[in-house]
């Protein structure tokens, strides 16, 4: 790979598209991971509850792990896809996302949900971003798929 074509304005594009995919994707990553964690109670008391006495079960440790571990890996694969989606034919965008990708979740996403959280515009940009992102994909993959098929319904 030479440098010339990763510093290509569509190389250069593609990064773009991707530095704000993983910074929105990370920090709506760790809202929902905390968001999963919110109900756990702090000691190791089990709260038990039933329907005479009026008191809701605490969520469990493992039903808490359940959720984040199946969390973790949807909002996983929609980081791959959109990173996938936004560099295009840039392989080493590509590696150069995935690798921003996670360590943004595993460092700086608690530092980005608090950003999101107090700014909501920046998650709306961040959604103009992929909803732009997958739109060129819907449109760029029609024209690759609509000579195929055509020929089945002529």
């Amino acid at each position: 790979m030479d440098l010339a074509n990763l510093l290509s304005p569509s190389a250069f594009a593609a990064l773009l598209e991707i530095l704000a995919i993983d910074i929105v994707l990370a920090g709506d990553n760790a809202i929902v991971v905390g968001a999963l964690a919110a109900g756990l109670p702090a000691g190791s008391d089990e709260i038990v509850g039933d329907e005479h006495s009026g008191t809701r079960a605490a969520k469990t440790f493992a039903s808490a792990a359940w959720g984040v571990a199946l969390a973790d890996v949807s909002m996983s694969l929609d980081n791959v896809l959109a990173v996938a989606g936004a560099a295009r034919d840039h392989p080493w965008v590509l590696v150069f996302g995935l690798i921003l990708s996670v360590l943004l979740m595993g460092v700086a996403a608690n530092f980005i949900a608090k950003y999101i959280e107090r700014y909501r515009w920046i998650a709306w940009v961040g959604l103009v971003v992929i909803l732009w992102v997958a739109l060129k994909m819907v449109w760029e993959g029609a024209h690759h798929v609509a000579p195929v098929i055509a020929p089945i319904f002529a």
